[in-house]
């Protein structure tokens, strides 16, 4: 991806370096003990979790376990009110978020509802060079442009670049937000529940298109949060349960999504069957 012609707000260009990153072998997301209280609640709960750069990582969880505030913590839009959080080598608390945000593709449904209507589709990916919502003074080359179309085709979105990302449907929406969030090459991706709110052909379709990402040995690091296995992809690698803000099950997807440790999850005896590389769960019998 070529450079901006300009700087965005702060002066970071979407090929800034990194100031402090991490060795090869460091985990790109490291959470020691990370605890998020608001208004007296925990949000999350004593959580440590690691990730590795070639691991690919599903978070499942009931409402209110605290997956999107792990989302946030791992994007650097949340920091902890204990513990420590470790991003692409860099500690929260301890680095400028302006620079490290771009270095992250995000998609979830609080970024989403600050995306103005009016914007074009083109410039909700190509803003994701500089960590921005909505086009400001920065300009971008020919080659950005070409990189959003071929993010947006690859999603199955090709030809929206002009309408208004208030016109489009939610499915359409969803398929936008992904491909922003890979716009910048970036080296941690979080995905904060990309099929909720589809139909059955456009959760089908997006999980098969999230399963040849997840297939890239290029790609980078994903974490890809859902409440329902249904929408794990092929190649998924790794598995991290939640309830009320703990950890119930983290590690290898085989070992993590059995009957019992998802049931402890959801508070329910379940049937949990594996095949074609598809995962699907429904209450057991009594």
């Amino acid at each position: 991806m070529s450079q901006a012609t300009t700087s965005g707000p702060g002066g970071t260009g979407p090929g800034a370096a990194p100031t402090a990153k991490g060795a090869p072998d460091e985990p790109v997301l490291d959470l020691d003990g990370v605890t998020v209280v608001r208004d007296g609640r925990a949000l999350l709960d004593d959580v440590s979790w690691a990730v590795g750069a070639d691991e690919r990582w599903v978070v499942l969880g009931p409402n209110g376990a605290g997956k999107t505030t792990l989302v946030q913590v791992a994007a650097g839009r949340t920091h902890p009110t204990r513990g420590r959080a470790e991003v692409l080598g860099e500690e929260l608390g301890l680095t400028d978020v302006f620079e490290l945000r771009p270095r992250i593709g995000l998609a979830s449904a609080a970024l989403a509802e600050r995306v103005p209507a009016a914007e074009r589709v083109v410039d909700v990916v190509l803003t994701a060079s500089y960590g921005m919502v909505g086009r400001w003074r920065e300009e971008y080359e020919g080659p950005d442009h070409d990189r959003a179309r071929e993010l947006l085709g690859a999603l199955g979105v090709a030809g929206l670049e002009r309408r208004s990302y208030g016109t489009l449907s939610e499915g359409e929406r969803k398929r936008v937000q992904i491909a922003r969030a890979l716009m910048a090459d970036p080296e941690l991706v979080l995905l904060d529940e990309p099929a909720a709110g589809l139909d059955l052909g456009g959760r089908e379709d997006l999980v098969r298109r999230l399963g040849a990402l997840v297939a890239d040995a290029h790609a980078p690091a994903l974490v890809l949060v859902t409440h329902h296995v249904e929408e794990i992809p092929p190649g998924v690698t790794h598995a991290l349960l939640l309830r009320e803000g703990r950890v119930v099950g983290q590690g290898p997807v085989d070992q993590v999504l059995t009957a019992e440790a998802l049931g402890a999850t959801f508070g329910l005896r379940l049937r949990v069957e594996r095949g074609g590389g598809r995962w699907s769960a429904r209450a057991a019998a009594a």
